[in-house]
């Protein structure tokens, strides 16, 4: 009691014990291991899936390549149109452009190749497109030769399957 007669207040600090500590905390490091772990996973999975898609990438390059050793073993120099577009679509490719000169034959090839997505939701397969101009023209002993270039810009919408744009028509 007080001085003045009225019951006197007393602060006291309470301490949780160390059973209520452990039932606050569990939660959240429960939470911060999972995140960790699902970051570590993903982190994974964006690895694999850069892996798959540059193995595909150069997939594409090397069909390029092949395309172009064909054409230039055809008997006639410079190949016809149809000729051109079969060796294309035997190496996965799709011609999108063919412009015959005196000089020479400039070919655009749009080549895919696919490739495994995996996420935390399953696996898919995509597929990555790269776009060639290849040029073939006879060197001074009246050889072929090719030149190859990436083009900058070719997706899967560049080009649809309905429209596919063939200049200088023979």
């Amino acid at each position: 009691m007080s001085e003045h007669g009225t019951v006197a207040r007393q602060h006291r600090a309470t301490v949780l014990a160390p059973g209520c500590l452990v039932a606050l905390f569990a939660p959240i490091v429960a939470v911060l291991i999972a995140a960790l772990v699902l970051m570590v996973m993903l982190n994974r999975q964006d690895r694999a899936n850069e892996r798959n898609e540059s193995e595909a990438l150069e997939k594409t390059a090397a069909l390029a390549r092949s395309y172009a050793r064909n054409v230039m073993a055809l008997s006639q120099y410079p190949p016809g149109q149809e000729a051109v577009r079969s060796i294309a679509e035997r190496h996965d490719g799709r011609l999108t452009s063919y412009a015959r000169s005196e000089d020479g034959l400039a070919t655009t090839v749009r080549f895919f190749a696919e490739f495994e997505d995996t996420t935390m939701f399953g696996t898919s397969y995509s597929r990555a497109y790269r776009c060639y101009s290849i040029v073939f023209r006879e060197d001074a002993a009246g050889d072929p030769q090719e030149k190859t270039t990436g083009l900058e810009k070719c997706d899967a919408d560049s080009f649809s399957d309905q429209t596919a744009p063939v200049a200088g028509r023979p």
